[in-house]
C-alpha cells in the first residue's frame, strides 16, 4: 500500500479513536475551505513524516523545491504555500495533498529521461492542488467514506501492532478498494494536463516532456504493471488523454531544453543509493565504459559516491578529483568532496572543503546544514550557530535549522535556548503538543533572561490557543 494511503488511514484511525473525525466542510459547498485543506494536508503530512519511506534528503528536497517553485511562480493561481518532498520507493508514483503538499517517488525521478519530464509530472500535480481536485474529491465522498475509513484504519493499526493478526492482508486489499474510490476523474486529469502544460511552457521547460513521460508510463503499464500501477490507479491514463496532450503541445513552438547539472547528479545519486555499494560500483563502471549516459560528469560523481559508500576512501578521493576536469561547478559536488574527507576521519580536511564551498555557495541551504553539523561535531558550536542564525533570518520556518540550533545550544549548555529552539522545530512540523512541552521545559530553566522568558510565555499562550482552535475545528459537524 502506498505511503500516502497508509498515512491517511493512520490519521483517520487516530481521529476515530478520539471520536473526533475531521470536519471536512459543508457538503453544499464546492469544496473545503482553504483552512480545512491546510489542516487536513498538515495532519496527513505528520503521518507521512513518520513512515520509513519518507525521504528527508536535503539536496533532493532543495532541488524539488527549486523546480516546483519555478513552476508555481508561473501558475495562474499561486496564492497558497507549496511543499515538495520525496518518497523512497522504486515504483513510479507522485501525488498531491490538500494544502499544497506534492510528493514524488524516487523511482519516478529515476524513470524520467530529462528534466522537462520531471517538470511535467510536478506541473500536473501542482495543477491538481491549485484546482483543489483532491479536496473536492474528499469533500464530495467523505460522508460515505469516513465511517469505513475509520474502521479500516483501526484494522491496519491492529495489524501493525500485532504481526499475528490475520486482518493485515484484508486491510491491504480494502485499502486498494479505497484508493480506487479516490481516483481523479477524467475531467480532473484533463484539466491538470492542460494547466500543467501551460505552466511548463511559461516556466521555460519543454511541454513535450509531459507527453513523452506519460506515453512511457503507459508503456510500463503493459510491461510491468506492478511498477506503474500506483500512479495509474489514482491518475487514470487513456489514449484519449495522451492524444489531447499531443494536440495541445503541437500548437506550441518547439523548444530544446537541456538538463540542469543538479538533475543529472541527483538522478545518478538516487540510482547509486538504491543499490548495494559493490553493485553500484560495477553499474557505474558499466555506464561509463559503455557510454550509457547523458552526463559523463554525473556518472563519475556517481562512481565516487559508490566508492565512498563502499569505504574505499582513497579511490573515492581520486575519482572526486577527476571531476575538476569537466569545469562544471555545483555545491552537490563540493558536499561530496567534504564527505569523503569526513568519512575517512580527516575532519580538518572536511572543514576546509566545507568552508571553501560556503564561500562559493552561501545561499545553498543543504550546504548550511552539512557545514554547521560538521562544525558542531568538531566542537565548534558557536561557528555553527553563526551559520544557522544567518540562515534562519532568511528561512524562519525551516524545522531542520531550528533543530540544529537546539543542538548547538545544548553543546553550549544553554538550556533555555535549547528547549526554545526545539519548540520551534516541533511547531514547524505541526507537532503542537510536543512544541508546547518544550516551551514549558524552557520556562522551568534558570538561564533565560527576562526578555527571553517573556517571549516564551507569550508564545506558549498563542500556541495553546492554536491547539484549542484546532481541536474545536475537528469536533464541529
Amino acid at each position: 500500500m502506498n505511503v500516502f494511503l497508509l498515512a491517511l488511514l493512520l490519521l483517520l484511525a487516530q481521529l476515530a479513536q478520539a471520536a473526533s473525525l475531521p470536519d471536512l466542510g459543508d457538503a453544499s459547498q464546492a469544496g473545503l475551505s482553504p483552512a480545512d485543506e491546510a489542516r487536513l494536508g498538515s495532519e496527513i503530512m505528520q503521518q507521512i513524516r513518520q513512515q520509513p519511506d519518507y525521504y528527508d534528503d536535503p539536496e533532493l528536497t532543495d532541488y524539488l523545491e527549486s523546480i516546483g517553485y519555478r513552476l508555481v511562480a508561473n501558475c495562474d493561481e499561486n496564492n497558497q504555500n507549496f511543499h515538495f518532498f520525496a518518497i523512497r520507493d522504486r515504483t513510479l508514483n507522485a501525488f498531491s495533498l490538500p494544502g499544497g503538499y506534492v510528493a514524488v517517488n524516487t523511482g519516478l525521478i529515476e524513470a524520467t529521461q530529462n528534466e522537462s519530464e520531471l517538470a511535467g509530472v510536478l506541473g500536473h500535480e501542482i495543477s491538481h492542488v491549485t484546482q483543489h481536485h483532491m479536496a473536492r474529491m474528499i469533500e464530495q465522498q467523505h460522508k460515505n467514506l469516513l465511517p469505513s475509513l475509520g474502521m479500516l484504519a483501526l484494522s491496519i493499526l491492529a495489524a501493525r501492532s500485532n504481526p499475528n493478526v490475520a486482518g493485515g492482508a484484508l486491510a491491504a486489499s480494502q485499502g486498494v478498494m479505497l484508493q480506487n474510490q479516490l481516483n481523479f476523474s477524467r475531467n480532473n486529469e484533463r484539466e491538470a494536463d492542460r494547466l500543467g502544460i501551460e505552466t511548463m511552457s511559461r516556466a521555460g521547460f519543454d511541454p513535450r516532456g509531459m507527453v513523452s513521460f506519460f506515453q512511457r508510463l503507459q508503456h510500463y503499464d503493459r510491461l510491468d504493471e506492478n511498477r506503474s500501477q500506483a500512479y495509474l490507479r489514482t491518475h487514470p491514463l487513456t489514449s484519449e488523454r495522451i492524444a489531447d496532450m499531443q494536440n495541445r503541445v503541437a500548437q506550441m513552438p518547439a523548444r530544446a531544453v537541456g538538463n540542469s547539472l543538479e538533475y543529472d547528479l541527483l538522478r545518478v545519486k538516487l540510482r547509486v543509493l538504491a543499490l548495494p555499494p559493490s553493485v553500484a560500483i560495477a553499474v557505474q563502471h558499466r555506464e561509463i565504459n559503455n557510454h550509457l549516459y547523458s552526463s559523463l560528469l554525473a556518472e563519475h560523481y556517481g562512481l565516487a559516491l559508490a566508492l565512498l559508500r563502499n569505504h574505499q576512501y582513497s579511490a573515492a578521493e581520486n575519482e572526486y578529483l577527476t571531476l575538476a576536469q569537466y569545469h562544471q561547478n555545483s555545491p552537490i559536488l563540493d558536499i561530496l568532496g567534504a564527505e569523503i574527507h569526513q568519512s575517512a576521519g580527516d575532519f580538518d580536511g572536511a572543514l576546509v572543503r566545507y568552508q571553501t564551498a560556503w564561500q562559493h555557495y552561501p545561499n545553498y541551504r543543504p550546504l548550511a546544514y552539512r557545514y554547521s553539523e560538521a562544525l558542531l561535531n568538531h566542537g565548534q558550536p558557536q561557528a555553527a550557530l553563526d551559520i544557522i542564525d544567518a540562515e534562519l533570518e532568511q528561512y524562519p520556518h525551516d524545522h531542520a535549522l531550528h533543530e540544529l540550533q537546539s543542538r548547538c545550544y545544548a553543546a553550549q549548555h544553554k538550556d533555555f535556548l535549547r528547549h526554545y529552539a526545539q519548540a520551534h522545530a516541533l511547531h514547524e512540523l505541526d507537532q503542537t503538543d510536543q512544541a508546547i512541552e518544550q516551551l514549558q521545559l524552557a520556562l522551568k530553566t534558570h538561564d533565560g533572561d527576562f526578555y527571553q522568558m517573556s517571549s516564551a510565555e507569550a508564545l506558549l499562550e498563542r500556541w495553546q490557543i492554536e491547539k484549542k482552535k484546532a481541536a474545536s475545528g475537528h469536533n464541529t459537524h
